[in-house]
């Protein structure tokens, strides 16, 4: 008997789950970075999760007894973190963007963008269109464009994404919203599917890991797919992509936000006479630039 099937058989509440999972990920030396940021944390999510608790459930039931099921459940989620180093999202299904709660597999990355803030701020004070049409390119899971959908009730939303795989979990996402049609799934290859389409914010958190982080990245990050991380040699193939387009499909007003991480400094190198305005965030991140349409036009066109 190893020890997950020891804890199934003689733990018995949440707290005990909790303590266990905690000190298991302690032990572990996992990484954390999809969702926490501690052991404790992430044991919390974990078991609440694979309960179908909520996040804010209250501690004074965590004294709850479990059933066989549950316990046998929960341990079996705890061996998968640790033996298989697989992130908590992948495990229970739940990815968490901007208050929301998201459907996420091994499809799509698992949300973790600093956008959030941008979202809940309903982009102020760039984005000044009162019923706004948004783009999230390279949505992944949608969540950007969705959780836009939900803070700003008069948008409307197009998310798109070049993996059918990615598009396939949107639209799950969508439809567990209730979205539908106010924001749509397009299959496109950056622009290539757009047309003469229109928007008011292009936002977008494209793959942007150079060839080196991606090689030392921890375990937990080999589970999301790489089609969704690298871009490139420097990291910014795909942004530069971006920027040489999207001038084409803003409206006059309109502006583009991108998320480039670790890869800003040599976007800022690359392209030192283009005048990013850096986002800063309260709940930190970094590495999200604005651009305006004018902007684009400028120095891209």
């Amino acid at each position: 008997m190893d020890k997950y099937q020891n804890a199934a058989k003689n733990l018995k509440t949440i707290t005990d789950f909790i303590r266990f999972a905690a000190s298991e990920f302690e032990k572990s030396e996992l990484f954390f970075g999809h969702g926490t940021d501690n052991a404790w944390d992430e044991a919390v999510a974990i078991v609440l999760q694979m309960l179908e608790l909520p996040n804010d459930y209250p501690v004074v039931m965590f004294e709850a007894r479990l059933l066989q099921e549950e316990r046998e459940h929960i341990a079996s989620a705890i061996k998968s973190r640790i033996e298989e180093r697989k992130p908590l999202a992948y495990i229970t299904n739940k990815g968490y963007f901007a208050g929301i709660e998201f459907y996420v597999d091994e499809r799509v990355l698992v949300p973790r963008s600093p956008i959030a803030e941008l979202v809940e701020a309903q982009f102020n004070p760039w984005l000044i269109s009162d019923e706004p049409r948004i783009l999230d390119l390279c949505c992944g899971s949608g969540c950007i464009g969705i959780a836009c959908a939900a803070y700003m009730p008069d948008s409307e939303v197009v998310v798109s994404d070049i993996s059918v795989d990615a598009l396939q979990v949107a639209q799950q996402n969508i439809d567990q919203a209730g979205f539908y049609p106010r924001v749509q799934a397009l299959e496109s290859d950056i622009f290539s599917a757009m047309r003469d389409m229109k928007f008011d914010l292009i936002v977008s958190n494209p793959p942007y890991v150079d060839e080196d982080d991606l090689s030392d990245m921890p375990a937990e990050f080999f589970h999301e797919p790489e089609i969704g991380l690298g871009s490139g040699s420097d990291g910014l193939e795909l942004t530069r992509k971006i920027l040489q387009q999207a001038a084409e499909f803003l409206t006059e007003h309109g502006v583009l936000i991108v998320e480039v991480g670790n890869s800003w400094p040599a976007l800022q190198e690359q392209f030192s006479q283009v005048p990013f305005t850096w986002l800063e965030f309260e709940r930190g991140g970094d590495g999200v630039f604005l651009l305006t349409k004018q902007q684009l036009e400028e120095h891209f066109s």
